[in-house]
């Protein structure tokens, strides 16, 4: 069936502004946990801190590590649809807005990577142009692009590759000693050494470790599944909607049961190391994924099932500022924890640092809560949006 612009109205979706919420405050609490890519932790002062540093870090990624990013990633994709569709819906061909909407994106990921090198704005810049041929694909031509993302192109690639040729070694494009460059900054230096750094290291070690270990590919992966989401209405409390969300909810629960053992026993079964390596990276990023469904899924069904909805719209005006919130937790993360700062890297473990993160989500969340009286959108996300329509 080709395209067409829905006929329906694509009014606010609080269950999207709740999940989006969910996801930027999972990912600064990773960001925080992780001392914003430094990774410069102070020995533990007993071994029962390192234990308990230990639990609190895999316990931390085990939970949100990748699934936050997910959601993020997947609601990208679903925003996408939704300017385009009601573009369309007027008689209007959103596409060429889109692709300034996208160099914008690119200079605020430029902005970020002065406080933080771990942007991920310039990734969502370059996929979203990437994206933007499959907006007006048919529903079999979306879905089969869809599964192809899904799949991981390049891990096929390299398995295939390493069982013609054991010899051939995993991909790598050189993210690991790009990233050392920036760490004398963060360490030692001024904010000025930190902003260069960025520019001159963080956009490369961000592109080439996003194709190093799969995200290029799963970015591609959600940004169509959300547009796929948006195409079908699922957000929305209608048809029989609330049903595919169960369903969703069983099947991710049961193949994460699946997938998590399977991460960590069938890498280390694999001798070759070019397949152990992909093969790592595609159970990895398929864990994430039924991970990521089954949060969806559960908050969905939260939110239009139960009394919970009084309490999970109270977190929709922190998704509304997501784009604040992410460029806000940057130069707050890197005051806290690089040397131009504070400099907490020198007495903060990983348990610290995780609720110096949860600290930075409360304060986030107060403005985002103030901000919103006056205001119908966060000061970036208003600023995108003047731009986006400047000739308008």
């Amino acid at each position: 069936m080709a395209y067409a612009p829905s006929l329906k109205p694509n009014t606010r979706i609080d269950v999207a502004d709740i999940l989006r919420g969910i996801a930027i405050g999972g990912i600064v609490l990773i960001h925080f946990i992780e001392q914003l890519n430094f990774y410069q932790f102070p020995e533990a002062s007993s071994e029962f801190m390192a234990r308990f540093n230990q639990s609190v870090w895999d316990t931390t990624f085990f939970l949100l590590a990748g699934k936050m990013y997910a959601i993020f990633s997947m609601l990208f994709g679903l925003s996408f649809f939704i300017q385009h569709d009601n573009q369309a819906q007027q008689g209007r061909d959103f596409r060429l807005r889109f692709l300034w909407r996208m160099v914008l994106l690119f200079l605020f990921g430029l902005f970020d990577l002065l406080f933080y090198n771990g942007d991920i704005l310039t990734v969502y810049a370059v996929c979203g142009v990437l994206v933007v041929p499959f907006i007006r694909a048919s529903n079999k031509g979306l879905v089969a692009a869809t599964i192809f993302f899904a799949l991981q192109p390049i891990e096929l690639t390299y398995i295939i590759l390493g069982l013609i040729d054991p010899a051939i070694q995993p991909l790598s494009l050189g993210s690991g000693a790009l990233f050392k460059a920036i760490i004398p900054a963060q360490a030692e230096g001024s904010w000025l050494d930190v902003a260069i750094a960025g520019i001159r290291y963080g956009f490369l070690v961000n592109f080439t470790w996003s194709i190093e270990f799969g995200r290029i590919m799963q970015t591609m992966f959600l940004f169509l599944l959300g547009i796929y989401i948006g195409r079908r209405r699922l957000f929305y409390n209608e048809g029989n909607n609330l049903q595919i969300w169960k369903r969703v909810l069983v099947i991710s629960f049961c193949a994460s049961a699946i997938l998590v053992p399977l991460f960590e026993v069938v890498p280390d079964m694999v001798e070759v190391p070019c397949i152990k390596q992909s093969v790592k990276v595609m159970l990895k990023m398929w864990r994430n994924l039924a991970q990521m469904l089954f949060y969806v899924s559960g908050v969905v069904l939260l939110y239009y099932c139960t009394s919970a909805s009084k309490f999970l719209i109270k977190i929709a005006p922190y998704g509304k500022m997501s784009l604040t919130n992410y460029l806000s937790q940057s130069i707050i993360g890197g005051f806290v924890f690089y040397n131009w700062g504070l400099g907490m890297f020198r007495y903060s473990g990983h348990a610290s640092s995780l609720l110096l993160g949860a600290l930075c989500v409360a304060l986030q969340y107060l403005f985002c809560r103030w901000w919103l009286k006056s205001h119908s959108h966060g000061p970036f996300e208003s600023l995108w949006r003047k731009l986006t329509w400047i000739k308008k």
